[in-house]
């Protein structure tokens, strides 16, 4: 039973270096594991602080795995982050902290041209998409499943950081229906909503504003914690694929907070 844990743990290690917004975990990556993008003060990234706070967006490398190339450009009259994979991953974050009550709505966009053929996000070894927005919030650990804070312990002893108590994510899937939530095969504290499925609305902007909240509700069935980073990932690695996608700006927009009644 030991050994099947250790490889199990093995096995997950990549995992958490990618979907779980953590640095190096087998290795520590040489410094700096996080390279801040060189455009973190071009109009996207300007575009995309919103009320989040002055933290730059950095580049998320994850060891073992080539990078993508992220850079800025204007595509269609838009400020746009086009992101160019290769049988790599890696992510655009920027940290941030937003409490539970502030907590409004997120809006993000995207052009995909096409999609990867051999990618299915209901299979573990296929689990590869031209689009992703990944948000990481805070919890109650002590609700883990055996299983989770195993993973969440291994996490904090690989890279210093424990893993995010939930992580929510925003993708194109191939096969299933828009609206679908897609719980993590390794691991119950990664979901993902499916916006769009399909060929049919590629290589048009789609234009996106979720109520951060409701959305977190429904794929996790209870209230959000803080919210403390916004990412943008696009990851063809699994499938050994080429990909090209643009990102319109990521903007969150704190709820608004009610008046209070004058004494």
């Amino acid at each position: 039973m030991e050994i099947e844990t250790l490889k199990t743990a093995t096995k997950l290690c990549g995992l958490l270096c990618i979907t779980l917004t953590l640095g190096a975990c087998a290795t520590r990556l040489p410094e700096p594991a996080q390279e801040v993008v060189a455009l973190e003060s071009s109009p996207w990234a300007v575009a995309s602080s919103g009320t989040a706070g002055p933290a730059p967006w950095q580049h998320q490398l994850f060891p073992g795995k080539r990078p993508n190339d992220y850079r800025y450009t204007r595509l269609d009259g838009r400020e746009t982050m086009v992101v160019r994979a290769d049988t790599s991953v890696s992510m655009l974050r920027q940290t941030m902290r937003v409490e539970s009550a502030d907590l409004g709505n997120l809006s993000f966009s995207w052009k995909v041209p096409s999609l990867l053929p051999a990618a299915d996000m209901r299979e573990r070894e296929l689990d590869d998409s031209p689009v992703r927005i990944v948000l990481a919030f805070e919890g109650d650990r002590s609700k883990f499943s055996a299983r989770d804070a195993m993973l969440s312990e291994l996490a904090h002893a690989l890279t210093g950081e424990p893993m995010p108590y939930a992580t929510l994510m925003y993708v194109w899937c191939n096969y299933v229906p828009p609206g679908t939530v897609l719980q993590n095969s390794r691991t119950s504290r990664i979901r993902k909503l499916v916006m769009e499925s399909g060929p049919g609305k590629l290589g048009q902007w789609q234009d996106y504003a979720r109520d951060v909240r409701a959305d977190f509700e429904r794929a996790y069935g209870e209230a959000p914690g803080a919210l403390v980073s916004v990412g943008i990932m696009t990851d063809t690695d699994n499938t050994r694929s080429s990909s090209t996608a643009w990102y319109g700006p990521v903007r969150h927009v704190r709820a608004a907070q009610p008046a209070r009644a004058l004494p």
